[in-house]
């Protein structure tokens, strides 16, 4: 579950729950690829006394480097999730900082959803979410983007029906 039930609210029900889709991950998972080949050719070079000296100055960085260009995206990408429920979206993200923030469902006025040719490809896109505010909510990189609008905008016309007593 990507949200702990403790989270919600008595009879709330969870709608859709994710986490950005795996594609934020291809630049990251690239990069260390990269660095681990470069610094396996570039610790073949040095040769002499301070070879291995030279060594050690060129792991390090290559750790350093993909600490803060793979390890940290990982982390982020882990600890940011987005969950629609029956009343409201619920966004958390951050490591050390957690940052919450929650929307009414009826407060949103539209949900709409962009792909480029890439989210195409892999079944993702960026949700868009206007409320009273001006400015709308962007969440980008959401797996099944088009399932996820759908569900909402369902409960949104749910929510906006008037009730039957009958």
């Amino acid at each position: 579950m990507v949200i702990s039930s403790k989270l919600l609210d008595d009879g709330e029900r969870v709608l859709v729950g994710t986490r950005t889709h795996v594609k934020a991950l291809l630049l990251p998972a690239l990069v260390l690829v990269v660095v681990a080949g470069l610094a396996g050719f570039l610790s073949t070079l040095p040769s002499g006394e301070r070879a291995g000296t030279w060594r050690l100055v060129i792991w390090v960085v290559a750790l350093l480097v993909v600490l803060w260009r793979s390890v940290l995206p990982f982390l982020r990408w882990l600890s940011t999730t987005y969950v629609f429920t029956d009343r409201r979206l619920i966004t958390r993200t951050g490591l050390l900082t957690r940052t919450g923030h929650d929307i009414q469902l009826n407060r949103i006025s539209d949900i709409t959803y962009e792909k480029g040719l890439l989210d195409r490809a892999l079944g993702c896109g960026t949700l868009v979410i206007s409320d009273a505010s001006e400015m709308g909510i962007r969440l980008p990189d959401i797996p099944r983007v088009e399932q996820t609008q759908l569900a909402v905008s369902r409960q949104l016309y749910r929510s906006s029906r008037p009730h039957d007593d009958a």
